[in-house]
């Protein structure tokens, strides 16, 4: 398959990320709306995403690999904004295209990366997560996007473990005193 031109500084990108990953033993994978496009319907998206399981003590030597890979920091004081919200915020050199790196601290997040699979776009492999734990994902982001992004996943692969995402997504309910996350995604499942 061609990639149309578009699309090529959007594949520069996400290889680049992923290269970021592998630098880090493959404990992190594509998040967002990419990871979406690759496992339900394709679907326009600006920026490119990731979760990196790291401690913050692991800050400075993620920024450094980052720059290897073309990334710089889009903000200015990164790493304080880092050390509070756990998202590092880059721009890919290159193609100009905008990509959140989360910090992954939780036990979900390192099911979710033992999870995951790889997605050959091109002659590009991607790690993503399972389907099941990008649902659960998007679930607890809780946008009117990720609304829809959930319910193109669950049309597009009906042979769910809909038994972990009920898990994960109570659990996350309960613990943000936030029912609405759980009862949104009962309803469209």
């Amino acid at each position: 398959m061609k990639t149309p031109n578009q699309l090529k500084p959007l594949l520069g990108a996400l290889r680049s990320l992923q290269n970021l990953i592998d630098q880090f033993e493959s404990q992190g994978m594509i998040i967002g709306g990419v990871a979406v496009s690759l496992l339900s319907e394709p679907r326009f998206t600006a920026d490119v995403d990731a979760v990196i399981f790291l401690s913050i003590a692991e800050l400075a030597r993620l920024l450094d690999a980052a720059d290897k890979e073309g990334f710089e920091p889009r903000v200015p004081n990164v790493q304080e904004i880092a050390r509070a919200s756990r998202v590092v915020f880059l721009r890919h050199r290159a193609s100009g295209i905008l990509a959140d790196v989360s910090l992954g601290a939780l036990p979900f997040e390192t099911e979710a990366i033992e999870r995951s699979q790889l997605v050959k776009i091109e002659r590009t492999k991607l790690r993503v997560p399972s389907v099941e734990d990008l649902i659960i994902m998007k679930a607890i982001a809780h946008r009117p996007k990720d609304l829809v992004d959930i319910q193109s996943l669950i049309d597009a692969n009906p042979k769910l473990d809909r038994a972990r995402i009920e898990h994960w997504v109570k659990q996350y309910a309960e613990l943000l005193e936030m029912p609405e996350l759980w009862d949104d995604v009962a309803k469209l499942l």
